[in-house]
């Protein structure tokens, strides 16, 4: 009598499930390291830019060297400056200048407004205030020009390198924020200030309150008010104590409540990238800011530090008034605690501060 095939036992529910789950598992991890592998690949350490004219004689040419004993400086390792800067939608100039130091070894940033009336003075230049470098720069025909002179600039009067530039539209605001639900801001003081012609309407009192990205926008431009008494034409007085000093203050508590929102949101890098693509002018490739992103989602916001040059904004220099004369010796201070990329001290004579007639 022969035998009946044997029937094939199926497997059952929860065994099933368990193959389909360690399968699943499988080709995840495996996308996981291929992507990995390719974000390896993509990422470019990025370069770093040699030292301003006074101070070359004085700095190392490798960053990376123990200190030259002839030479005195040399480069933290790790460490890179940029440039931060934001074209007024109204004048074409620089309405907001910044640098920003990254130690990605010791997770700092350090980020310094430059007032944007600070005392320049560069062969060929016709003005005198730093914010004019961009886009009325000496150098001729580049489509990059304007922010490679105010780079220049910022490098020369800083005493310390520059590594690369980061150009922004202000709608970045608008399309940032908006992209992670708003931002929660503590908004300083009273702001009331209309330009029909403009068709800009800034309207809010202080106090901790939720932005869209275009009340974020007004918020960081706001620095007049015109529904009050005041010296200047119009009936239009500052809206800070302090003047454009406040609202670089303003400007730096904005950047970090953005940028705090942002990295909590790594899952929307995708569209942070194409955001950056259309609003951002810069010398860094797409590899080095796969580079920088790397350490950046870990970073600590309790490791930021931020500060403003101190100086005199009334000073006068060769028929240029309300210029900013900056403080040399409370002005190193900064750029030896926040800005500094090398293991040694930034000195006087390595600066260019131009003081007022």
């Amino acid at each position: 009598m022969s035998s009946s095939p044997r029937k094939k036992k199926r497997s059952s529910g929860p065994r099933r499930l368990a193959k389909v789950l360690y399968r699943t598992l499988v080709v995840l991890s495996a996308g996981v390291v291929i992507l990995w592998a390719g974000w390896k690949l993509a990422s470019r350490r990025p370069s770093t830019a040699d030292p301003p004219p006074q101070s070359s004689s004085a700095v190392t040419d490798d960053p990376g060297t123990e200190e030259n004993e002839s030479q005195g400086l040399t480069r933290k390792d790790g460490t890179w400056t940029f440039l931060l800067a934001a074209e007024d939608q109204v004048s074409g100039s620089t309405d907001t200048i910044m640098v920003c130091t990254y130690d990605t070894v010791n997770q700092k940033i350090g980020l310094v407004s430059v007032p944007r009336d600070t005392l320049v003075d560069r062969d060929g230049w016709k003005y005198h205030k730093i914010n004019a470098a961009y886009p009325n720069g000496n150098i001729a025909n580049p489509p990059d020009g304007g922010i490679l002179d105010l780079k220049d600039a910022v490098s020369e009067v800083l005493g310390i390198p520059i590594d690369h530039y980061v150009l922004v539209d202000t709608e970045i605001f608008v399309e940032v924020v908006d992209e992670v639900g708003g931002v929660d801001f503590d908004v300083p003081v009273h702001m009331s200030y209309d330009a029909p012609d403009q068709d800009l309407h800034i309207h809010f009192e202080p106090g901790l309150q939720h932005l869209t990205g275009q009340q974020a926008l007004e918020v960081v431009r706001c620095r007049k008010n015109s529904d009050g008494p005041g010296r200047y034409p119009h009936n239009i007085y500052d809206a800070y104590p302090d003047a454009d000093i406040g609202r670089t203050r303003t400007q730096q508590n904005m950047v970090k409540a953005i940028a705090r929102k942002v990295l909590s949101n790594p899952q929307k890098l995708g569209s942070y990238i194409e955001i950056f693509s259309r609003y951002v002018k810069t010398d860094l490739s797409l590899g080095n800011l796969l580079w920088f992103a790397d350490p950046a989602l870990g970073f600590d916001f309790a490791d930021l530090t931020t500060a403003t040059l101190p100086g005199d904004g009334t000073a006068t220099y060769r028929g240029t008034e309300a210029c900013y004369a900056l403080d040399v010796e409370e002005s190193l201070k900064i750029i030896n605690s926040c800005l500094n990329p090398y293991t040694t001290d930034v000195t006087r004579d390595m600066v260019r501060m131009i003081q007022g007639d």
